[in-house]
């Protein structure tokens, strides 16, 4: 079970703001597993974020110098802890990629940051590490066709614009359609949900769309967006996912890769509640689920 983590990963945002602390939380279960291999990340080159985010954004970031109008739209103020995480999380989805593509299967432990746009970061995403990892993938050729499929509860919508307009890189978001963001982008395909589906509901609207886009786009490797939103009790979540519903959904992605023989790499995404341990468990469940299938 090849697994990407940085201690980093942990920012440490102002008090009162956004938690990072359950990063730290799902590498501590990983941890109890024999079968883990950890692998650590480098920090993003600029001209990586770059080919994703407008070089002034990425100025303002690493420099911690975001506006505050930016930084309320993240949700927390960009420190020196949230910049360096955020150069660290696109390079471990970049690595879990090429771990992925070599094993079969590999986790980005963080990652998922679908809402950061070309020239902001917004709800609770700095740089969007499925963009600049995709965009990097192709840029050195490791592969030629990429499908993001981002089943977090909110639509991928700044992966969606990123992408926009490519037949190379394609997106596949289901999302509660009522969730945020209130003002959808449009991915390659867009599967709004009702709130309160439940699992069968919910498994019924992926096995369709799922291999209609594994069709149409013939990827090479699958990046994931497998976000815990969609669970039930989530605290932003609007789906009625149970833990065998998310168990059920991460089967079924790995399995339509597996039968393909298409390498998958995971990242965490969304997942929020007051209880972190909770939280982090359904997460690193998810990574469990997907290792079990695809080795």
């Amino acid at each position: 079970m090849h697994v990407v983590h940085h201690p980093d990963y942990v920012a440490h945002p102002q008090p009162g703001q956004h938690s990072f602390s359950k990063y730290g939380a799902v590498m501590e279960l990983l941890r109890a597993d024999p079968a883990l291999i950890e692998h650590r990340p480098e920090p993003c080159p600029r001209d990586w974020l770059e080919a994703a985010h407008d070089s002034a954004y990425v100025d303002q970031v690493l420099t911690c110098a975001v506006p505050r109008d930016i930084e309320r739209r993240i949700g927390f103020a960009v420190t020196s802890d949230v910049s360096r995480r955020a150069q660290l999380s696109p390079g471990g989805t970049w690595l879990a990629a090429r771990l992925a593509l070599e094993h079969g299967y590999a986790a980005n432990a963080a990652g998922g940051s679908h809402h950061a746009l070309p020239d902001t970061g917004a709800g609770f995403c700095v740089f969007n590490d499925l963009a600049v990892a995709a965009l990097r993938l192709l840029g050195e050729g490791t592969v030629a066709r990429i499908l993001i499929v981002d089943l977090d509860v909110h639509q991928g919508d700044g992966t969606a614009t990123i992408l926009a307009g490519r037949d190379d890189i394609m997106t596949l978001s289901l999302h509660a359609e009522k969730n945020f963001p209130a003002r959808k982008a449009r991915s390659t395909m867009d599967v709004g949900l009702p709130d309160g589906l439940d699992d069968a509901g919910y498994l019924d609207a992926l096995r369709p769309a799922l291999d209609a886009m594994i069709a149409r786009n013939r990827p090479q490797l699958i990046l994931y967006q497998a976000g815990v939103d969609v669970h039930r009790d989530d605290k932003l979540g609007r789906l009625a996912l149970s833990d065998n519903g998310i168990a059920a959904r991460d089967t079924m992605v790995a399995e339509a890769a597996k039968r393909r023989g298409i390498p998958l790499a995971s990242v965490m995404g969304g997942g929020y509640g007051d209880d972190v341990v909770t939280v982090a468990a359904r997460h690193a469940a998810v990574i469990r689920t997907l290792a079990a299938v695809l080795g």
